[in-house]
């Protein structure tokens, strides 16, 4: 999913220096369309962090360190939700609208914008822009303050932080101990020892 937002922040900012016809239409399309496939990954993120929670490691000590972790990730919940929507409204609000596919495959229709007065067409768009565009530049502050502070956790810290977000792997002989989150806080009990 990262790599996905990623690609869609470029796209988006690549997609400015189309000039005005059917290629830049197409690319907004394809960016519209990529965008609610965001939307609907991101909805299902959320529904499993609700259901299955977090990895407990060393950043859910106390302290304002902890906050501010919650708070950001949060915000990028919270953006994930806003920025397709708003893309979504500003595609609608492009007369003739035409309908978008979630993942090429699920047609989606435009809002019902066609029937507001000219103006109320025009305050949609430029709204819906002045939103989209204020995700945009608080996602391209918060993607480096995420990966600056899980390099720091690794590097620095030298703490679990950054082993909980990878996948894990369960034990083998190649690899005994496995690449289990294991708290250097001791938040968790500790493993029972084999043989």
């Amino acid at each position: 999913m990262a790599a996905l937002v990623i690609y869609q922040l470029l796209s988006g900012w690549w997609m400015q220096r189309y000039l005005v016809g059917a290629d830049k239409l197409d690319a907004y399309a394809r960016h519209s369309g990529l965008g609610l496939t965001l939307l609907l990954l991101g909805a299902l993120r959320l529904l499993w962090r609700l259901m299955v929670p977090g990895p407990i490691n060393d950043a859910d000590n106390a302290g304002w360190r902890s906050g501010v972790a919650h708070l950001i990730h949060a915000m990028f919940y919270t953006l994930f939700v806003i920025m397709p929507l708003s893309g979504y409204m500003l595609w609608s609000a492009i007369q003739p609208a035409r309908p978008l596919h979630i993942a090429g495959l699920v047609r989606i229709p435009p809002m019902p914008f066609q029937d507001f007065s000219p103006e109320w067409q025009s305050w949609v768009l430029e709204s819906s822009l002045d939103v989209h565009v204020f995700c945009v530049v608080v996602l391209a502050l918060l993607i480096p303050a995420h990966a600056g502070a899980a390099i720091k956790h690794h590097f620095w810290d030298r703490d679990d932080v950054f082993e909980g977000m990878l996948p894990e792997v369960p034990d083998t002989d190649w690899n005994p101990a496995g690449a289990r989150r294991k708290p250097q806080g001791g938040q968790s009990p500790p493993r029972a020892e084999a043989g």
